[in-house]
């Protein structure tokens, strides 16, 4: 008789081991998948409007989301994605705080056989096929749209030369070098337009007043008519900072913005800001989407840029479709 019940019982734990094998493959089964996520900071409204995008999006699918915030430190970026790898995620996401020296770590994840998805900003890689996916803006072509609507502007106002100072992001990282080389590819051959200085504002609100500050102390509010900045958060610092310093003068500077935070759209309805260049931090249910497919052994796309536009001192301003996130 005792002999029977130990039998019994190895067939069981036999049973039971088979079965959790048997889940533990099952890659496109939501209740198994584990993503891990590295963003790179949470230095804008936008970059918290993105992880927030990405909770809810794993929430919804039912997955894990394991997630570590880099904040503005690429080593801590990799170490997340090491510690991923260690973990056995199913699929690594990540921002990219600037192009350069991923392949190490990510040829780390290749040979674990952990597919990888960025998203926001790319890498700089001789060999693309260390990431699955891209998904987000297309960052070349806001730089256009914000070329393209100075342009206009000055067409407008029948300008004959426009001084203009840009305030980029991150220096080095994705948008901040194809925003300035799709602004610069259209107004570039055009004799009214000269970029008197680009300084580096770092995306951060702060960075954005004191660059401003410095543009101010080096050419007054006269010697500036264009303000291109590459987010709504350094141009509200500057906004701050144009407003404190001399309200009438600044007035009549252009200000151009990409993002579309509700404060920058609100400031736009104000009269404050000129333009702002639609680039949407809600990504999460496409990245989502591509987890599906990939756990579920299925081709997807290379490159997802989401649908984007502009929104200016050209538009209906009172339309409710004019709003920001």
């Amino acid at each position: 008789m005792r002999k029977r019940i130990v039998g019994i019982l190895v067939l069981l734990v036999l049973f039971l081991l088979t079965g959790c094998a048997g889940k533990q493959e099952t890659g496109g089964d939501s209740a198994s998948v584990v993503v891990g996520f590295s963003q790179l900071g949470a230095e804008s409204s936008w970059r918290i409007a993105n992880t927030v995008s990405m909770e809810q999006a794993a929430k919804e699918a039912g997955y894990g989301l394991m997630m570590e915030n880099a904040n503005q430190k690429q080593e801590k970026q990799i170490d997340a994605i090491r510690s991923f790898i260690a973990y056995r995620v199913d699929v690594i996401v990540f921002s990219p705080i600037v192009q350069t020296d991923w392949d190490n770590v990510l040829t780390e994840a290749k040979q674990a056989n952990i597919p990888v998805i960025i998203m926001d900003r790319m890498i700089d890689t001789q060999d693309d096929t260390l990431y699955r996916a891209y998904v987000g803006a297309d960052f070349y072509a806001e730089g256009v749209r914000a070329g393209e609507y100075l342009v206009r502007k000055a067409d407008t106002l029948g300008a004959e030369h426009l001084r203009i100072v840009e305030i980029c992001g991150t220096t080095g990282s994705t948008p901040m070098q194809d925003r300035q080389r799709g602004f610069m590819d259209v107004i570039g051959k055009d004799e009214r337009f000269t970029v008197i200085d680009s300084v580096d504002g770092d995306f951060l609100q702060s960075k954005g007043e004191e660059c401003m500050r410095e543009l101010l102390q080096k050419y007054g509010t006269e010697g500036i008519d264009v303000v291109f900045s590459h987010n709504d958060a350094m141009t509200l610092g500057a906004l701050n900072v144009l407003e404190k310093e001399n309200a009438a003068s600044s007035k009549d500077m252009i200000i151009i913005t990409v993002d579309g935070e509700k404060d920058a759209v609100d400031a736009l309805k104000a009269g404050r800001i000129n333009c702002v260049v639609q680039c949407t931090p809600h990504l999460g249910p496409s990245v989502m989407k591509l987890v599906r497919d990939v756990t579920a052994g299925k081709e997807i796309p290379k490159v997802y840029h989401p649908d984007e536009g502009v929104f200016s001192d050209f538009d209906d301003l009172t339309d409710p479709a004019v709003e920001g996130f």
